[in-house]
């Protein structure tokens, strides 16, 4: 089943966020064109290729929220990927111009989500959808609380 049409309309107080006015969701935005090395035989983006695209959206949010991924494990937090989900529609293909919108969604006690939208630039298709779930842990490993910058994130991100 295809997704609603994604219209994006800019939030002039966050310049690097927009808000889908279908769903009412607010997102962080980053753009990406495809490389050459991304496409496989077929001349689209290789499935798994879009995982890759989710970091670099949830890296960028947390750059521009001034608290980078970096700076993270620096404060002894990791945050290992424990679920992925992805959805697929319409085909990337070579030097398409994308669209990679980000957001905090769901946060537990141990465990944070961030969804994801990828759209072609050009004409605004929704391309693929999903999500990814992390677990907070520690150097050694084990799971422990979110910590405090990161909840701050999720509680200052522009409201839906």
């Amino acid at each position: 089943m295809r997704p609603k049409p994604f219209i994006a309309e800019e939030l002039v107080e966050h310049p690097s966020h927009v808000k889908d006015l279908n769903s009412g969701f607010s997102w962080h935005r980053s753009q990406m064109r495809v490389l050459y090395v991304d496409t496989d035989r077929s001349q689209v983006v290789y499935h798994a290729n879009y995982l890759r695209y989710f970091e670099f959206g949830r890296a960028e949010l947390m750059r521009d929220a001034n608290y980078p991924y970096k700076e993270i494990e620096a404060s002894g937090y990791i945050y290992p990927i424990i679920k992925t989900e992805l959805n697929y529609f319409t085909p990337l293909l070579y030097d398409d111009l994308m669209y990679i919108h980000t957001r905090p969604a769901k946060r537990e006690l141990v465990k944070l989500q961030f969804d994801y939208l990828i759209t072609r630039a050009e004409d605004g298709e929704v391309i693929c959808t999903g999500f990814t779930k992390h677990c907070a842990v520690n150097s050694k490993g084990i799971p422990v609380e979110v910590d405090k910058k990161t909840i701050k994130l999720w509680e200052q991100f522009p409201a839906s």
